[in-house]
């Protein structure tokens, strides 16, 4: 017997398809999902096995070559907790976002922004026992979004950080994005407020942390992998 698996809530989860922004009508299925019996692969753990086939990237990404990447230094402390608030130690994190033009790594990023030589853009790290991890990197730019430029619209996304999340098991995984507060372009950016319920849009953005280092800004941000206070999946 097959069962279809219930749709995803509507207020604190983006649906599958959103209105001007024609990329989720591709990434989204076009027929009901549905559950199937479990095998080992997916009940096993990520960490040992995915840090011996995935070397970790270093947390630094504001200095990728002899001199300092452009742009505004921070560092960003994220920290990885289930639904009860338990640090979720030995969680795999992926990060990636563009630099401070707005210009991602990417063959397919056709932006005209200019590259930065001293700046990469993605890391890998392992949350230790308290579910942190802590990233020293340049803030990103906004940038416009390649689909709707052809059209002549002017969606510009706002600066963000992607975040992919591996936790006890393989099917356990968030993939996110980190907004920052205080961005007027958070107002109108489709995906951020595709998340209808403000308190669940709000778990997607960024705390500017009064105890600053001496020469970077520094951001807090928390991950709940579980749960109805879960953070919003954001492709």
């Amino acid at each position: 017997m097959r069962y279809v698996i219930d749709p995803r809530p509507r207020d604190t989860q983006s649906r599958g398809v959103e209105p001007g922004y024609d990329a989720t009508e591709l990434r989204w299925p076009s027929q009901s999902l549905y559950k199937r019996p479990l095998t080992q692969s997916e009940l096993t753990g990520p960490g040992g096995e995915l840090r011996r086939r995935l070397p970790l990237i270093r947390g630094d990404l504001a200095g990728h070559g002899e001199k300092r990447a452009i742009g505004q230094l921070i560092h960003v402390r994220a920290r990885i907790v289930d639904e009860d608030g338990v640090p979720v130690a030995g969680a795999v994190v992926e990060v990636w976002h563009c630099n401070a033009a707005g210009k991602y790594i990417h063959p397919n990023d056709s932006h005209d922004a200019p590259a930065d030589p001293n700046f990469y853009g993605a890391a890998r790290l392992v949350a230790g026992d308290t579910g942190l991890i802590e990233l020293r990197t340049i803030k990103p730019g906004a940038y416009p979004v390649p689909d709707l430029i052809k059209r002549g619209a002017r969606w510009w996304r706002p600066p963000h950080i992607h975040f992919s999340v591996w936790g006890r098991v393989w099917l356990s995984r968030l993939v996110t994005q980190m907004f920052f507060p205080g961005e007027p372009l958070n107002d109108v950016d489709p995906i951020l407020n595709a998340i209808r319920d403000p308190e669940a849009r709000g778990r997607c953005i960024a705390r500017l942390s009064t105890e600053g280092s001496e020469n970077a800004l520094v951001y807090e941000y928390q991950m709940v992998v579980r749960g109805r206070k879960a953070t919003p999946e954001l492709a």
